[in-house]
């Protein structure tokens, strides 16, 4: 099986791997963030394509305030410095999800950021941020029923194209596969319209021990399988 084109992975685990050495869970992120600049390293070393990274889910705001604010502090800091280092690079980076929760300065950026890079096609990085598939889907209908309302669209027009056009994700290729870390095997309101036909990676190791051989594993293994999409063959 060739490489997989695009791959979403579900960074789970900072905390736990705190927890686990006797420290709060804010420095579980910060090593996490770490672990992120070696795993977007390899994979366009590799040559994938495209990765999204389910950073921060919709869900993810009822966390302790501590924690959340960390969150936005480390957001801060990649998007002023890490990113730059991506963008010499001619990597496209690109938001998914309810962008107006964030604050101001921070939607100013990731604004300049994707209009900045909107056009280099070496490597795509797909950040979901306040992110929820169930909300993207529901606000695909929406506009949809708008467009049907104001007579742009007729109701038996409304097919799988259509909504995968009014997606966030609609600028991207569906995911060959996703990788969660931690352990843990569930999609967490993660891209479920697009991962109809994805292979799944589940992994143990928590993310911020997840490196470019843990990586290798998961690309190892996407390579051994057969993808039928559907079909007999």
């Amino acid at each position: 099986m060739a490489l997989p084109t695009h791959v979403g992975i579900i960074m789970d685990g900072n905390g736990r791997w705190a927890q686990k050495r006797g420290l709060p869970r804010t420095a579980g992120h910060k090593k996490g963030a770490e672990t992120l600049k070696k795993v977007l390293k390899y994979a366009r070393e590799k040559g994938i394509k495209v990765v999204t990274l389910y950073a921060f889910s919709s869900e993810n705001w009822s966390r302790p305030k501590e924690e959340v604010d960390t969150l936005m502090n480390l957001f801060r800091e990649y998007l002023k410095n890490d990113v730059n280092e991506l963008i010499k690079e001619g990597v496209r980076i690109s938001f998914i999800g309810q962008r107006e929760r964030f604050d101001a300065d921070l939607i100013e950026q990731m604004n300049h950021i994707e209009e900045k890079t909107k056009e280099l096609t070496n490597f795509h990085v797909v950040l979901a941020l306040s992110y929820g598939a169930r909300d993207d889907i529901l606000t695909a209908v929406q506009k949809l029923a708008q467009k049907v309302k104001e007579g742009a669209l007729a109701p038996n027009e409304i097919d799988m194209r259509q909504i995968s056009s009014h997606l966030s994700t609609a600028h991207i290729p569906d995911p060959d596969l996703i990788i969660r870390t931690s352990g843990e095997q569930r999609i967490s309101n993660f891209l479920l319209w697009e991962l109809a036909y994805s292979e799944f990676y589940f992994t143990p190791v928590l993310w911020p021990d997840f490196n470019e051989k843990e990586f290798e594993k998961a690309i190892e293994d996407f390579e051994l399988r057969h993808r039928r999409f559907g079909n007999v063959v």
